[in-house]
């Protein structure tokens, strides 16, 4: 099992949860354009609404819907080995998903291709992950403690759904973004609420991220980021098609296909065997190293690196060469750069700067290269 993509998917925290962190955010503005579709609300009022609707059926309304997610980031053209699930072609292009919410944590996501089709499905404390391309089927239990938190606001590529992408951008609300409310968009047919999280920090690579809340129901619909000087949106994910009635409970059942190969693992405090122990030492070993600079929107991200450990992750989390050669054509576009930090590789795409040091340090933030470079003088 591809279990690297599996955990990329990740399990949606309830929406209740996510909204719920975002309470304390920091000043924000009312404000509405053309004719309101819908009655002006707050921010506040909105967070604490969509709390109020979540909670009531224990997590994420009960809906279903196709779900398309769009990349430009701007940057090198990508391989195509890996195929149409793997991970980086999620990083430029058009992909489309189809999500099921019942209720009680069941939950069902799929992703069909051309080729192959990849299936998510959790019931409770279970839940099978399908993969038609090796003809493999995993059943797993789901132990407490198995949502991840994220360090940065900025939404991700891999953030295949609207909850996972708006719990992302939520939970980095705070003092160093603006917020206001539009009451005149519509997604997927339906009227909407937008958040529209502005970055205070003028390096800051990003001009916006609008999260739309369903006008009925308060479950995010579309998180659109926007880069600076761009007209459109640089990520974006968001129902196409959208239904809030409870789906059928086949949606939410599993039985492996004659002949395909079956496996068992746990995911949780006990972590998912060998693989899932070595991963989980790995990303311990190197989150006690990582180092942040500045704050909010403008944090950069420093942990060390060498060339080959780069490539070798690259190979790893791609499942293959792919990796090797993204990684190979983002070096060529890198720009050589020095200063009295020392000397390093530059590469800028529209949401995202990063660094190489020759002295084994890695930067990454959504910031300008300005940023990038003041933040290799802290050591």
């Amino acid at each position: 099992m591809r279990r690297g993509t599996f955990v990329r998917w990740g399990v949606p925290i309830a929406a209740a949860a996510v909204i719920g962190a975002a309470i304390g955010a920091g000043p924000v503005i009312a404000a509405v354009s053309g004719d309101p579709a819908l009655p002006e609300r707050s921010a506040e009022q909105l967070l604490a609404d969509a709390v109020a609707a979540t909670s009531k059926s224990q997590g994420i309304a009960p809906m279903s819907g196709t779900v398309q997610q769009t990349a430009s980031l701007g940057l090198p053209a990508l391989p195509q080995t890996g195929g149409e699930t793997s991970p980086l072609s999620l990083l430029s292009g058009s992909h489309e998903v189809k999500v099921w919410y019942g209720g009680d944590n069941k939950m069902r996501v799929a992703m069909p291709t051309q080729l192959n089709e990849t299936n998510l499905v959790v019931n409770g404390d279970q839940a099978w992950y399908w993969d038609s391309a090796t003809n493999t089927a995993t059943k797993m239990t789901i132990k407490a403690g198995t949502e991840q938190q994220h360090a940065t606001p900025m939404p991700q590529p891999t953030d295949v759904t609207p909850q996972q992408a708006a719990e992302r951008a939520l939970a980095g609300v705070g003092e160093h973004t603006t917020v206001r409310v539009i009451n005149t968009a519509e997604v997927a047919g339906r009227p909407v609420y937008q958040l529209v999280l502005s970055p205070k920090a003028e390096g800051s690579l990003v001009q916006e991220v609008r999260i739309a809340l369903d006008g009925e129901t308060y479950v995010p619909l579309q998180v659109q980021v926007y880069a600076k000087g761009s007209a459109e949106p640089a990520f974006q994910v968001g129902f196409t098609q959208v239904t809030f009635t409870p789906p059928a409970a086949e949606n939410f059942t599993f039985t492996p296909p004659a002949g395909a190969k079956v496996e068992e693992a746990t995911l949780g405090e006990q972590g998912t065997g060998q693989h899932a122990e070595e991963r989980a030492d790995h990303a311990t070993d190197v989150a006690s190293q990582v180092k942040s600079v500045g704050e909010g929107w403008a944090s950069v991200a420093v942990v060390p690196f060498s060339l080959s450990d780069l490539t070798a992750e690259a190979e790893k989390e791609s499942g293959g060469a792919d990796g090797k050669a993204l990684l190979d054509n983002v070096l060529k576009s890198a720009t050589p750069v020095s200063g009295t930090w020392g000397s390093g590789k530059l590469i800028k795409t529209k949401l995202v700067t990063a660094l190489l040091t020759d002295d084994g340090r890695l930067l990454v933030g959504a910031v300008t290269p300005e940023e990038i470079i003041k933040a290799a003088g802290v050591k």
